[in-house]
């Protein structure tokens, strides 16, 4: 089955389960780009471009990318078919990327630690408060 070339905000907002507010917000941030039909230009009309586009923004959000670097990144594609630079652009954003989620999980691991550290030393003072003599 091949997909229509023009789509609705609410095609959209249905098919990638998403409000019609945050696809306004990604067209207001320069990754959607809707011709505008109607009585002064109210209705959107989303090209598969549009699609393909706020396809790619909703991975790079995924993957923990700002919409900036997804903007960057996808704008990229737009531009003439030698995808080296894209690759190359794709790469530096995903190695420093990687970096940042490499140091936060070497902060939560260390988080982590203290937390059971604080709980032995609670458990083992609760167990001692346990065996002690009742004064009364």
């Amino acid at each position: 089955m091949t997909q229509p070339a023009q789509f609705t905000i609410s095609d959209l907002a249905r098919e990638f389960d998403l409000t019609t507010r945050a696809i306004r917000f990604y067209e207001d941030m320069g990754l959607l780009q809707p011709q505008r039909t109607g009585p002064g230009g109210r209705s959107r009309v989303y090209s598969a471009r549009d699609r393909t586009r706020l396809k790619l923004t909703l991975r790079a959000k995924r993957l923990g990318l700002s919409l900036t670097e997804a903007r960057e990144i996808i704008d990229m594609y737009d531009s003439p078919r030698d995808t080296g630079p894209q690759l190359k652009k794709f790469l530096l954003v995903l190695a420093a990327h990687r970096k940042a989620l490499e140091e936060q999980m070497a902060d939560l691991v260390a988080n982590l630690d203290e937390v059971k550290t604080h709980e032995r030393e609670a458990r083992a003072l609760l167990a001692k408060a346990d065996k002690s003599p009742v004064k009364g």
